[in-house]
């Protein structure tokens, strides 16, 4: 494959004015989601899905995308200078950010965070491009049995991976499963699950589930949080990291770039997965740990590189395999779907400007966000006086906005709003939600490919087990379910 040309042409697909300037709008309102602790950018994307389908498929992956990434980098903002993480992936920044900043090193803790950001972000942006073709052909070869293998193999892994109680994500995976299954029957035609209501017969759509899910619940999670936070004060020129503070940090964004994206490349391995196994890995090598904790640079720019990269990574198994790792790739595989574009092996072959146009605009996206977070930081943090009785009604009418436009239905509102209390529910009592998405958007593939690999075989399952990459497929399934109850059996 000639990648020069190819990235050529992707170029030449994002300096088009309206792609670039989708691609500025995503990462600008990126980063204020990523400053503004709440919503989070899996809500952002769910709300914002549906003005996504007014626009060409390039320039909806190219703006959705860069929401994502935006936020990675706005959110060590607030941990660094509030010690309240934008969203989950920068929690762990929260340790030794706010500890620099507390020592008056806020400058150069924001500053190693958006450099370490955008190393890890283009080197995310070439493992992409480097393995995301050859693994497409490489798929080329499964068939039925093998997808069927593959989805219980990354449904294994993600309650593996669960940060929570793994009988729990069972439970909300199962039930993703049942809720993929609601409407008519692929291969009969009969209804199923739809107790009689006819607006069930196409099935839950992903935007009232997803958006209820993310979007309403966030809201009645935020309600009962404080309007008013500390900020530390920093100012521009003092966001250079010194000759020093380089030594500390280009091994740990270099172990974190790597790290990230094969996290990110794992079915679950999600960037708060990543950039907490960075700074584990960081703590582990360091010569002095007791400095962890107490303002330490490498706890930083670690775990800020490996949240970065490990987006790009989870977007090889989305282009190449069509099965989306995370939330965040589920709701791109969605956004795909809904544009007619199925995503997997041939999604490279067949729509090559979808694919290197979101490669060109993570580069560009990249250097923009490097350009756009270290001036503006000022008015980023003035964002965290916005109070939530101001801004959380916004989030709902969109929400509200945003599901009633698909289809005009009111019953789609109310699903939105059923899902939005189950969501809140839900994490009141600590069940995660991912499990349930994946397992959600997953369904459909898992029993087309199921139900053609028995009538392949006849009605036998030894199809799984005779088929030498599906076996194994199942064998490393097995492996980690047997893995967990070993360790949990130790412990």
């Amino acid at each position: 494959m000639d990648y020069f040309s190819s990235i050529i042409s992707g170029f030449q697909i994002i300096v088009e004015p309206g792609n670039f300037l989708y691609c500025f709008a995503g990462v600008l309102l990126g980063t204020m989601i990523g400053v503004l602790p709440g919503i989070g950018p899996s809500g952002t994307i769910c709300i914002l899905l549906p003005l996504s389908f007014k626009i060409s498929p390039v320039s909806s992956i190219i703006f959705l995308s860069g929401i994502y990434y935006g936020a990675m980098y706005g959110g060590s903002t607030t941990s660094i200078l509030v010690k309240v993480p934008g969203e989950a992936a920068s929690v762990i920044t929260c340790l030794d950010g706010y500890e620099m900043a507390q020592k008056g090193r806020a400058g150069p803790a924001l500053g190693i965070a958006a450099f370490g950001s955008f190393i890890a972000g283009t080197f995310s942006v070439l493992g992409l491009m480097l393995l995301s073709y050859p693994l497409s052909k490489f798929a080329l070869a499964f068939g039925p049995p093998e997808y069927a293998s593959l989805i219980v193999l990354g449904m294994t892994l993600i309650l593996y991976l669960s940060q929570k109680s793994m009988l729990k994500s069972l439970v909300t995976g199962i039930f993703g499963f049942m809720l993929s299954f609601v409407g008519m029957d692929t291969m009969t035609g009969q209804a199923r699950y739809t107790f009689g209501i006819p607006y069930l017969a196409d099935g839950l759509g992903i935007l009232p589930v997803v958006m209820g899910l993310f979007g309403v619940a966030e809201v009645f999670r935020n309600l009962h949080v404080g309007d008013k936070l500390r900020v530390m004060k920093t100012k521009f020129w003092s966001l250079f990291p010194t000759r020093r503070d380089w030594k500390h940090s280009l091994m740990p964004i270099a172990r974190g770039s790597i790290l990230g994206f094969i996290v990110g490349i794992i079915p679950g391995g999600s960037a708060v997965l990543a950039s907490f196994s960075s700074y584990a890995v960081e703590k582990r090598l360091s010569k002095s740990p007791e400095r962890f904790g107490h303002g330490a640079i490498e706890g930083v720019a670690g775990p800020e590189a490996a949240n970065n990269a490990a987006f790009g990574g989870g977007l090889v198994p989305l282009f190449a395999l069509g099965i989306p790792p995370t939330v965040v790739q589920a709701l791109l595989f969605a956004a795909l779907m809904i544009q007619g574009i199925q995503p997997g092996p041939f999604l490279i072959t067949e729509h090559p400007d979808v694919f290197w146009g979101l490669v060109a605009s993570m580069y560009l996206g990249n250097a923009m966000l490097l350009i756009i977070n270290l001036p503006l930081i000022g008015i980023w943090v003035q964002l965290l006086r916005i109070p939530n009785w101001a801004l959380l009604p916004f989030i709902l009418l969109f929400c509200f906005i945003g599901v009633y436009s698909i289809n005009y239905s009111l019953f789609d509102v109310g699903i939105m709003v059923l899902f939005g209390v189950l969501g809140y529910l839900m994490d009141e009592f600590n069940y995660e939600l991912p499990p349930l998405v994946l397992a959600f958007v997953l369904g459909p593939i898992f029993e087309d490919s199921f139900r053609q690999s028995l009538r392949l075989s006849e009605g036998n399952l030894s199809v799984f087990f005779t088929r030498p990459l599906s076996a194994g497929l199942l064998v490393l399934a097995g492996i980690v379910i047997f893995s967990h109850f070993v360790f949990k059996r130790k412990r």
